[in-house]
């Protein structure tokens, strides 16, 4: 089983995540992921990059609480009020039912989005440390 190691003492924004990301999953392909989560998501599909189809693939994530900190409430909220900038590309209404909800506690963090698509991909094995 391939294992990939998460520094997560990279990552300091959502930026540095998948500068991390392209790091690990990207090194030998001539272009990178953006910083998407559905990019993240078709990653951990494979068929590009390390990930090759459906194989199983152990991914430890080093610094894996201070991380959940830096990509937590702050992060999220940020995230969020940018796209708010840009109406004509996202969907504001969607997006002010998403901050509202982080408001209120009931709303999914940056982070917990990410482990959301980690944990829809059977093949990927996430060992926290």
């Amino acid at each position: 089983m391939k294992q990939f190691f998460i520094k997560g003492e990279n990552i300091k924004d959502i930026s540095a995540f998948y500068e991390e990301m392209n790091r690990l999953f990207m090194r030998n392909e001539d272009w990178k992921i953006g910083a998407s989560l559905d990019a993240l998501d078709d990653l951990f599909y494979g068929g590009f990059g390390e990930i090759k189809g459906n194989e199983d693939v152990e991914l430890i994530w080093q610094h894996f609480q201070e991380n959940r900190k830096v990509l937590g409430l702050e992060t999220t909220l940020e995230f969020y009020e940018k796209k708010l900038r840009s109406p004509e590309i996202f969907n504001s209404k969607l997006i002010q039912e998403k901050i509202k909800e982080l408001n209120e506690g009931t709303g999914q963090t940056y982070f917990e989005i990410i482990l959301k698509i980690i944990s829809d991909h059977p093949n990927i094995h996430l060992i926290e440390k």
